[in-house]
């Protein structure tokens, strides 16, 4: 279930600068499909989290996990609001920063200290 989670949020982070991409260069259509692939996207990267998150019920790593979860879910909104700000020709920096920071102690966090990531041990 790792690799499901890690290649969804690989391929969202892949689609958001897409999205960002095609919206700049005003490429609306494309920019649109995109968006909805990204939008599916994130129902994969709920299922798999929520389905590692399971796994830790139980364990002494649940207050750890539950922390990952909602940073996660920052991650998530942070996406969804650079994307939105971009199709709305709104200035996104606040949104980039918070996407770069919750992104990085999310990979800190699941690489790092919980144990059911793909590195060894």
């Amino acid at each position: 279930m790792a690799h499901l989670h890690i290649t969804s949020w690989v391929i969202a982070f892949a689609l958001v600068g897409l999205v960002t991409t095609f919206t700049r260069s005003g490429n609306e259509r494309a920019a649109k499909i995109s968006h909805m692939i990204l939008r599916a996207d994130y129902l994969l990267i709920l299922y798999s989290g929520g389905s590692l998150f399971a796994l830790y019920m139980g364990s002494d790593q649940i207050g750890l996990a539950i922390i990952k979860m909602l940073i996660g879910l920052w991650v998530i909104a942070a996406m969804e609001m650079v994307t939105m700000k971009y199709k709305k020709k709104k200035p996104a920096g606040m949104w980039w920063a918070q996407l770069v920071i919750a992104g990085i102690i999310a990979l800190i966090l699941g690489f790092g200290f919980l144990p059911l990531g793909i590195l060894p041990a």
